[in-house]
């Protein structure tokens, strides 16, 4: 086992993993920028180094600093949370030449599923179902309308290097093909430099439902349940819960097998998640995540597994602590994101100093946060302030503990989505 791992990451999430390597008798490193000098998650490490100015691109996106921070550490390893560098393949090789053990899957599965047309074709070989339209990239409009007549409107036209609701466009009918098909193109160039688009039939109202997987290094591959992630804004999630409440024992099942066989095509080791729509009994691959999800916590809280622990063992070598057949999901438990955004707005995001701060406590909640009153939420970062997460033994009265949960949380300072959340688990909908 290491004797000491770096996280190339910030806030809750890398108060998350210093927990873990706590727990498990492993010193940790923090790497900071200027911007969160006097950051809470600085405080939860043992040792914590400077990488460079508050802009991302200059201090937690620059691999040859954060690689300079691990060798002058001593660490032997690097978990790099979610976000950031977390689905780098260049930084995990990177790692690996500098003899330094990545926590996470191997780049070759990272780059076969960050392409979205790649991912498609290789879960169709996989035998896992795909959304109706096509896996090569798609060159013109004019293309793309023979396309659109054969697999019928609407269609999504996707950036294949897209993600985050980025590169996404719809068109609902042929006059709305082309200025689809150029917006996906153009945020596929701006924000990936890729403009490779592809088609697909566009599904109206699924849900979006993912599957946790876990791999270990000697052959072993599991499932631990699914979790809904249907409530999102521009097409990135605000509450997530497990287990879904239209997934049926049957198609669970089915999502779950289809999920160890996405994985094993690609070689996969440590934590994954296979993202699906779902409609009625069916379910559509839409993407793979390489890396631990922001919701792995209600995956956490019905099965009783720590997934970090688990990321940390694989790395190191080690089997899987369980087996399939040791997997028992209990209860239900939901997960409400607690951004720094004004739902007024648009969900404008809120950036301000944190003038008062009271978690919510009591049976069955758990608050993963990265702040103290007298914290500052910066402009330059994701606004998220915690994530607040209860279980108890079935929907409704979990429902009833976020409530509850959300009425307790006080955050003076910033505008946030408390209201909204409370305002959301209170609608029949």
């Amino acid at each position: 086992m290491f004797g000491k791992v770096m996280v190339a990451n910030r806030g809750e999430i890398a108060i998350r993993v210093f927990r873990t390597l706590r727990e498990m008798g492993i010193a940790s490193v923090a790497v900071y920028s200027e911007v969160d000098r006097d950051a809470e998650f600085v405080r939860h490490a043992d040792e914590a180094y400077l990488v460079g100015p508050g802009p991302a691109t200059e201090s937690y996106l620059k691999i040859p600093a954060l690689i300079d921070v691990a060798r002058r550490s001593g660490a032997e390893a690097v978990h790099p949370g979610y976000g950031f560098l977390a689905e780098n393949a260049a930084f995990a090789r990177a790692l690996g030449e500098a003899g330094i053990v990545w926590i996470g899957p191997p780049p070759d599965a990272i780059e076969a599923m960050g392409s979205k047309t790649r991912a498609r074709a290789l879960m169709a070989e996989a035998g896992v179902p795909i959304v109706p339209g096509v896996t090569d990239p798609v060159a013109t409009v004019e293309e793309a309308r023979g396309i659109a007549e054969e697999i019928g409107y609407p269609v999504a036209v996707k950036a294949a290097a897209g993600g985050g609701g980025k590169g996404f466009r719809v068109a609902r009918e042929p006059g709305e093909l082309e200025s689809a098909f150029q917006g996906a193109r153009g945020e596929g160039e701006r924000f990936f430099a890729d403009g490779a688009v592809y088609l697909e039939r566009y599904l109206p109202e699924p849900r979006h439902v993912e599957i946790q997987i876990m791999a270990d290094a000697r052959g072993a591959c599991v499932w631990l349940g699914e979790r809904d992630c249907s409530v999102q804004r521009r097409h990135q999630k605000l509450v997530e819960e497990t287990p879904s409440p239209v997934v049926s024992d049957g198609l669970r099942r089915r999502m779950g097998e289809a999920s160890v066989r996405a994985a094993r095509a690609v070689g996969y080791r440590g934590a994954g998640t296979l993202e699906y729509l779902v409609a009625g009994e069916e379910f559509f691959f839409l993407e793979m995540n390489t890396r631990i999800q922001v919701e792995h916590t209600v995956t956490e809280m019905v099965t009783g597994y720590d997934l970090v622990r688990e990321q940390v063992r694989v790395a190191a070598g080690e089997p899987l602590s369980f087996a399939q057949e040791d997997i028992a999901p209990r209860g239900h438990a939901i997960e409400c994101r607690i951004n720094a955004e004004d739902a007024a707005r648009r969900f404008m995001p809120s950036p301000a100093p944190i003038t008062a701060y009271r978690e919510p406590a009591g049976p069955g909640v758990r608050v993963d946060s990265g702040v103290r009153a007298g914290s500052v939420i910066p402009e330059i970062y994701d606004p998220m302030v915690a994530k607040l997460v209860v279980w108890d033994v079935d929907r409704e009265t979990a429902r009833r503990r976020m409530i509850r949960a959300l009425d307790e949380y006080v955050i003076e300072g910033p505008v946030t989505l408390i209201p909204f959340h409370r305002f959301l688990l209170e609608q029949e909908e």
